[in-house]
């Protein structure tokens, strides 16, 4: 997935996985996956997705702060 954060484009596909956590099983509508990305300057991001009932309903990739990346790490440990 690719998103544009103050001006610059970043690609999921360029960027370290971290840590991925899948509730539910494939083709659940329930279900869902949330995977923390860390980019090559240190810029965390969450990528979301899931069922029509979960959640993330749509794909997503939110920025997120060091401290909020490690705070998600910890509760998804």
């Amino acid at each position: 997935m690719k998103k544009t954060v103050r001006g610059k484009i970043y690609d999921t596909v360029e960027m370290t996985i971290v840590k991925k956590v899948t509730h539910g099983n494939f083709g659940d509508p329930a279900g869902y996956e949330e995977t923390l990305f860390v980019a090559e300057n240190g810029t965390y991001f969450l990528y979301t997705f899931g069922g029509k009932e979960s959640p993330y309903p749509t794909e997503k990739l939110v920025n997120l702060s060091k401290a909020k990346a490690q705070a998600w790490e910890q509760e998804n440990a």
